[in-house]
């Protein structure tokens, strides 16, 4: 009896085929969004000092998370919220690399190396426990910024005081004029009325 080969194909073949056909799609769609704009942002600042590439260019470094969350996050995903951002990297696979730096890694999302960024995908489901260092962020985030509107609060009191210091100078400079003003005035009528009674003498 005859075996109809054409039913008999290796699964293994079969899985190989999908497997390829999903890196194909991926190639095609590229990378997510969310990638494309970490990965723009850091080319645009190299070796900045809120956010920068790490020595090797195997990761990347937020040097300081309030300014990022004040300045880039905005611009570049319509939010300011650092444990969103660390969230999201998580989401994606990027694992913190450091206890004393906010530094992070993935194997696929390396400098100069661009079109890697299609390989890396969305976790299927992301886990209900996050990692301690997401609470940490939460934590950091919120005290970075409290620190960051003191500054910001102290400056514009010293800016406040001096912007009150040259209105007073102004003030007392405006005061001198016119005890001047009036001086001369006083001075010039008295010179004209002593004019006119000597005028009416020799008339």
């Amino acid at each position: 009896m005859d075996v109809d080969s054409s039913n008999n194909q290796s699964p293994y073949k079969i899985s190989r085929s999908t497997s390829t056909g999903r890196s194909a799609a991926a190639a095609t769609k590229g990378p997510a969004p969310f990638l494309s704009k970490t990965y723009d942002l850091l080319d645009e600042r190299p070796s900045g000092s809120i956010i920068s590439w790490n020595e090797d260019g195997t990761g990347f470094v937020v040097w300081s998370p309030a300014e990022f969350s004040e300045l880039m996050l905005p611009r570049y995903f319509k939010h300011n919220n650092f444990s969103s951002f660390i969230r999201q990297l998580n989401t994606y696979g990027f694992k913190k690399t450091s206890s004393k730096r906010w530094e992070f890694k993935h194997e696929k999302f390396q400098r100069g190396n661009r079109e890697m960024l299609v390989e890396i995908t969305r976790k299927r489901c992301e886990p209900s426990v996050y990692p301690s260092y997401l609470k940490a962020a939460t934590n950091s985030n919120q005290e970075d910024r409290q620190s960051l509107n003191h500054e910001q609060l102290v400056e514009e009191n010293s800016n406040l005081r001096k912007e009150k210091l040259e209105l007073q100078t102004q003030l007392a400079q405006f005061k001198d004029l016119k005890v001047k003003l009036l001086d001369f005035v006083g001075h010039h009528m008295r010179n004209s009325n002593d004019q006119h009674v000597k005028n009416g003498r020799i008339c």
